[in-house]
């Protein structure tokens, strides 16, 4: 079964041959070595690039390990340059190399190369983006498939769809999988053995068991506001344990860096300003976060939310929470009240403001989504998403409600 994974793909071909090493990351099981390896590879073929002008390596394989030494892998790849033609280099788990930098920086003086390389670990690489490579990278950062990719392939109508991509996630491999059993099966399996071990043996974490609690607590707690602070109270009054809010600090930034969390901020829309704390986290992949609670707590509202929440970084946005301070008269007294927009998305000069509202019964519930929306004194598009089926529309007040389904399916619901 094959996967098209035609935005990622584009961005791979737009950046084709810019002079800049194209930095694949994302977290781990996501398709990143698919992407690069068969879908770009049989795109370069397929457009005349001949396969001995296709360096590829995958660093992961013990048949490789030669090539994690850099001189090593530098004269393999310099060696199979015999001519003046565009050479295609394709180096999986670069991180895995010590020193990587300087390996890549030494491959871009030659003029005649186009540099592609995957990482599981934005700590070895986003930040050695900006300060080793000096403005010579740009990093692609890959996601497990969207709604829209799983339902390609999904044998299926959208609404059975719908259960299963929230209940098991989006990790390409769960597709070909025939039962439950052994889908839960695998997340557990990957959860243990591949993420949690991944971050313990990076960061030399001695006690594993604060980090998988840590997972859990943040787990049960998708779109909720939290800060090292509030997580440390947690842990003091459901385990008993005393933990400081900087390990705690230092335990999520760890999350981050594998992928498996992110943190969304908060922006006062009229102040125009982020608000350091609290702040919320969502999960790269919806199984990986079940798996941590044994899969008992799908309540959708929480998990649509989250699955807007990636649509939107998927799609290029950068994305905050937004908070809007109110005045409200009450018998003769003022009150100051803060109000939430669940997502501020923002792209260059385009930001969008959108509500997730799990269902709209009646009136009352309307006007509570629109609320805040109505506060925000700007001409940039409103949006509700809602998870009943409905058609867009927008109201007098120029604010659009959709269905989830119609912003999914669509790669391009926003921009109407």
């Amino acid at each position: 079964m094959q996967i098209k994974r035609d935005y990622y793909l584009n961005k791979l071909i737009d950046a084709k041959n810019d002079g800049l090493i194209k930095v694949i990351t994302g977290i781990r099981r996501c398709g990143k070595s698919y992407l690069l390896n068969t879908l770009f590879y049989e795109y370069l073929l397929e457009n005349d690039v001949p396969d001995d002008h296709i360096i590829k390596v995958a660093l992961d394989d013990s048949d490789n390990e030669e090539l994690l030494i850099p001189k090593n892998l530098s004269k393999y790849i310099k060696d199979k340059i015999i001519d003046k033609e565009i050479y295609y280099v394709i180096l999986d788990e670069i991180q895995l190399v010590e020193k990587f930098e300087g390996v890549l920086n030494g491959l871009l003086r030659i003029s005649n190369i186009d540099i592609y390389v995957t990482g599981s670990n934005s700590k070895f690489l986003s930040s050695d983006i900006i300060t080793e490579f000096r403005g010579r990278g740009e990093e692609i950062k890959v996601y497990p498939l969207s709604y829209y990719e799983f339902m390609s392939v999904y044998d299926g109508d959208k609404l059975d769809g719908w259960v299963e991509y929230i209940t098991y996630g989006g990790l390409p491999l769960i597709v070909s999988m025939g039962t439950d059993e052994r889908k839960t099966a695998y997340l557990k399996e990957q959860q243990k053995n591949v993420y949690i071990n991944d971050v313990i043996e990076r960061n030399d974490i001695k006690n594993d068991a604060e980090l998988v609690y840590l997972v859990e607590i943040i787990s049960s707690s998708i779109g909720s506001l939290s800060n090292p602070k509030k997580l440390s109270d947690t842990f003091k009054s459901t385990a008993g344990l005393n933990i400081d809010p900087k390990t705690i600090s230092s335990y999520l930034k760890y999350l981050e860096e594998a992928f498996i969390i992110e943190k969304t901020e908060r922006y006062d829309v009229k102040g125009k300003k982020y608000m350091s704390t609290p702040y919320k986290f969502y999960f790269s992949d919806l199984g990986i976060r079940n798996s941590f609670i044994n899969f008992r707590q799908n309540e959708e509202t929480h998990i649509m939310e989250n699955i807007i929440y990636l649509e939107l970084r998927r799609r290029g946005y950068n994305v905050d929470v937004g908070v809007i301070e109110s005045k409200e008269r009450k018998e003769n007294e003022f009150t100051y009240k803060q109000l939430e927009v669940d997502f501020i998305a923002n792209k260059g000069n385009n930001k969008i403001y959108i509500q997730s509202a799990f269902s709209i019964p009646d009136e009352e519930k309307r006007k509570q989504e629109e609320r805040p929306l109505l506060k925000i004194n700007d001409s940039f598009k409103k949006i509700i998403i809602v998870k009943d089926y409905i058609k867009r529309s927008r109201n007098e007040n120029g604010i659009i409600t959709m269905s989830v389904f119609d912003f999914l399916l669509d790669p391009n619901s926003l921009d109407y």
